[in-house]
């Protein structure tokens, strides 16, 4: 069994808050917007990451994750990219990927609001957890935590902090 904490859309900027769950997971999947690269060397200091980058991330970024990253979790597959849309609307491109693909949970970031839903035309678990950073329109920061265990995604929470402020930008 792995407990994930799932993230995106820090925009260089994770919340102190946030520690006691990294604290509490086995590894940590950020859904893209990283900003500074900083953000995500703090996180590989505490847990094993898997990152993608997303459209605000620079080239030093950009060089250390990929678009998207493919990869088995407990006998399930996980397809991660940041800008990916929900059920059912998807990029043609995008569809055509997860058809090829056939992941059991899709996730993505990029829309600052927090969806977990069932394709079941892809047959295909979705979730976007939102955004945990400051720097957006979203009142909520939000992230999610789940396990997976044996091929089931099971025990989702979720998490939200009340924002505070807009945090410096870098």
């Amino acid at each position: 069994m792995r407990k994930i904490l799932l993230i995106s859309d820090t925009h260089s900027y994770l919340d102190p808050r946030i520690n006691k769950h990294i604290d509490d997971c086995d590894e940590v999947w950020h859904a893209g917007d990283i900003g500074n690269i900083e953000l995500t060397d703090g996180i590989k200091t505490k847990k094993p990451l898997i990152a993608v980058y997303g459209n605000i991330d620079d080239n030093i970024a950009r060089a250390e994750f990929k678009r998207d990253e493919i990869f088995m979790c407990e006998d399930v597959k996980v397809f991660i990219t940041h800008i990916g849309g929900y059920p059912p609307n998807y990029t043609s491109v995008l569809l055509q990927r997860i058809k090829e693909i056939k992941p059991q949970l899709f996730i993505c970031g990029h829309s600052h609001i927090l969806k977990v839903m069932y394709d079941e035309k892809l047959s295909c678990l979705h979730m976007n957890p939102g955004a945990i950073g400051t720097h957006g329109f979203h009142k909520v920061q939000t992230a999610l935590k789940f396990e997976v265990e044996k091929g089931k995604i099971q025990n989702l929470q979720i998490i939200e902090l009340t924002r505070l402020s807009d945090s410096p930008q870098m």
